[in-house]
């Protein structure tokens, strides 16, 4: 049902969002500035080297699977084909590694910003080609963007994040989404009769998701002893490999324990295999074209300023763990300018918006691979997914309480890697400037505070308002010489 699916938007944006959570992971995970060997030491393969054909295959495949379930994701809510998503985040991805000269290492796909909008002016899938004239529009946007960065040059984004915005934030991606992952890993939907009286329903305890008043059912929400046991044998796995394995075995601990759990989800019947069966081999994705509507345009656009808040602090992180300022070398610039080709792509074709993925950026953190040659690996494979029915549905098959397991490890690091920024960037809390910013954005982040402009269909939750109020107070509150001690009553240098 169309209004089941707007009913899940709100939580999977959430869930999606955790595209934003490993790439600030990524910022503890090194010193911004740290010492030369230090960066070497996070480095096993840089931006440029190659590797070998079945490890480059195997890297590749973990990107993969990384992005696969949210880039199909938002076409399958907003009537989009999800065929053509994977071949759009493909060229989209390989068209970015071009623009950026081959030195950011980020892979683009489906972005979750944009759900809400495209289904409002699509209208159940009737008006896709207006949505998609407007998703053309917001590629463009992101090219004039591109060419005001490239004239005043981006000196500005030091000033408007510094460290105790960047790890408040960080904290929040990490708390923010350990409800998202549990819930992953511990819960799935049952079907049951639907109640007939008051006191029936006042007996169900759980999350009613849905109720089809045609057959008489209701999908419950409920807690499952099973899924929750998969799960930790996926968080079991990938422990195991990330901290024991030696060698090419222990860079891809991701891959390894979605396999292991995917092998463990099917002894345990989690697995459905019927997808497979009966997808063909070959199947030709199904086009869609824009259709002028600047109505359309007016709806979607507005949301271009949370996308490119995102793409930035990408691009600030990944520049992060790789050591080096990719604002600079290649720019901001370049960076900006091939997310939009790779926009405009996929609005030309049928596909969603693209945007460049945390789950990616978080999969380089732990393997401290950054090889482009392994992301536009990905990026060929998502394109040959396309038309590989068969392949395409295998991947879709994984259960959620594997994807859960994994999240609790991502998700917990990322919490505490918010924590060790503020630690290592030697933030004094004590100082109340200091206090009242890292205070406001966690409450609005993990609150998950709403602000919502109806009427422009524009709406910041969570940790990107969380992000926005924390930019804005840190700008507005004055930085004075010192300060008093909320605690003690002592001054204290600011």
């Amino acid at each position: 049902m169309r209004v089941f699916a707007v009913s899940k938007t709100a939580s999977l944006c959430r869930i999606g969002k955790e595209i934003f959570l490993c790439l600030q992971f990524v910022v503890t995970t090194l010193n911004q500035k740290g010492e030369m060997k230090m960066k070497n030491k996070l480095i096993l393969m840089d931006v440029d080297e190659r590797p070998k054909l079945i490890k480059w295959i195997a890297l590749s495949f973990q990107h993969l699977f990384a992005m696969f379930g949210a880039t199909i994701l938002v076409p399958m809510l907003t009537g989009l084909s999800p065929a053509i998503a994977l071949m759009s985040s493909g060229i989209g991805t390989l068209a970015y590694l071009i623009v950026t000269r081959g030195k950011i290492p980020s892979y683009l796909g489906s972005s979750f910003a944009f759900i809400v909008p495209i289904i409002t002016v699509s209208q159940g899938g009737k008006h896709l080609g207006d949505a998609l004239f407007a998703c053309l529009l917001v590629g463009f946007m992101y090219g004039f963007v591109a060419l005001i960065v490239y004239r005043f040059g981006v000196k500005w984004l030091d000033h408007i994040l510094p460290p105790v915005v960047i790890g408040s934030v960080v904290i929040v991606i990490g708390l923010a989404l350990a409800g998202v992952a549990v819930d992953m890993a511990s819960k799935t939907d049952m079907v049951q009769p639907m109640p007939t009286n008051s006191a029936e329903w006042s007996q169900v305890t759980d999350t009613v998701k849905n109720v089809d008043t045609d057959k008489k059912e209701i999908t419950v929400h409920v807690y499952s002893l099973k899924h929750f046991g998969v799960a930790l044998a996926t968080l079991a796995i990938a422990i195991i490999a990330n901290l024991f394995f030696r060698g090419f075995l222990s860079i891809i601990p991701i891959l390894i324990g979605i396999i292991g759990g995917y092998i463990v989800a099917y002894l345990t019947g989690l697995v459905d295999l019927t997808p497979v069966y009966q997808a063909s081999w070959l199947a030709l994705p199904t086009f869609t074209t824009p259709t002028v509507s600047w109505k359309a345009a007016l709806v979607i656009l507005p949301v271009t300023l949370v996308v490119l808040a995102e793409h930035i602090g990408h691009l600030i992180v990944t520049g992060n763990i790789m050591g080096r300022d990719l604002t600079k070398d290649p720019g901001l610039h370049r960076s900006l300018l091939g997310d939009g080709i790779a926009t405009s792509i996929a609005a030309l074709i049928g596909g969603p918006p693209t945007t460049t993925y945390g789950e990616n950026i978080g999969v380089m953190a732990i393997t401290r691979i950054f090889s482009v040659w392994v992301i536009g690996g990905a990026a060929v494979l998502a394109i040959s997914f396309s038309f590989v029915g068969k392949l395409s549905a295998l991947i879709s098959t994984i259960p959620a309480p594997v994807m859960g397991g994994v999240s609790i490890l991502l998700f917990g690091i990322i919490a505490s890697a918010g924590l060790r920024m503020l630690i290592e960037n030697k933030i004094d809390l004590s100082i109340r400037r200091n206090l009242i910013i890292s205070a406001v954005i966690l409450v609005i982040g993990i609150g998950g505070a709403v602000l919502r402009f109806a009427n422009i269909h524009l709406e910041l939750e969570g940790m990107a308002l969380a992000t926005v109020v924390g930019i804005l107070l840190n700008l507005i509150l004055p930085k004075d010489a010192s300060e008093t001690d909320p605690v003690t009553g002592e001054e204290s240098l600011a």
